[in-house]
């Protein structure tokens, strides 16, 4: 089934917009229904302008009263009868002269939360030259007080889906994920245990002698044998 070109833009419109379910949105934007909760929840897609697909003309107002009302209901895209823009070919991308002045910024934005892009991906991306990638990643650009980081989806320099693969491969290149790495923790050795002093052995007083006759009242004197009674 036909997917609108912003997947993500458009679940962020239809969950605040209307009270269809995950699976409902998940089904029309080719998303998985966990990650249209995590829309809802504030997870995923935080500070994303959502893209209305009634205004678009990919969905009548008409379809999300009905799959409002049966929660069974699938949603289905609405004919597109505006002329849809061809696949670019290879070479550079054109940028109209009025949006040019906003590639700084969207440079800016893909330094910022892309850093796995390199500079010819980001050039490609937007249409812009190294020259100008560099002056901004140095801050030497010549209108670096006034640039401002802004989603070159947002801006209209690129589409998400062009954005999302050239995320992809950067990550691929480069071997990661960009996860948060975890802190560094340092093993705490256990305290020693502190050293008692050997206490010597508390020799017991002896115990005195018992007090005998002799030491109380003096060796006692011979009888006089010459002497009568």
């Amino acid at each position: 089934m036909a997917q609108p070109l912003m997947p993500k833009a458009t679940a962020v419109w239809l969950v605040e917009n209307t009270a269809l379910t995950f699976e409902q949105i998940a089904d029309f934007v080719g998303l998985h229904e966990l990650e249209v909760q995590a829309i809802a929840d504030g997870e995923v897609a935080v500070g994303m302008h959502g893209s209305d697909p009634v205004a678009a003309g990919v969905l009548s107002q008409d379809e999300i009263d009905r799959c409002q009302a049966d929660p069974n209901a699938v949603l289905k895209m609405a004919k597109v009868t505006l002329p849809q823009p061809k696949a670019r070919g290879k070479g550079a991308r054109y940028t109209p002269v009025s949006k040019r002045q906003d590639r700084p910024d969207a440079i800016a934005w893909l330094l910022k939360h892309h850093p796995e892009l390199t500079d010819a991906q980001i050039s490609r991306l937007i249409g812009t030259t190294k020259p100008t990638i560099k002056s901004v990643k140095e801050r030497s650009h010549w209108n670096i007080n006034n640039i401002k980081p802004q989603s070159p989806v947002g801006l209209g320099l690129c589409n998400e889906a062009d954005l999302e693969k050239a995320v992809a491969i950067a990550r691929a290149k480069a071997g990661t994920t960009h996860a948060p790495a975890a802190p560094a923790t340092t093993a705490v050795q256990p305290a020693p245990e502190p050293k008692l002093p050997v206490l010597s052995p508390v020799e017991k007083p002896k115990p005195e002698a018992e007090p005998t006759v002799e030491s109380v009242f003096g060796p006692a004197k011979p009888k006089d044998e010459s002497s009568t009674d």
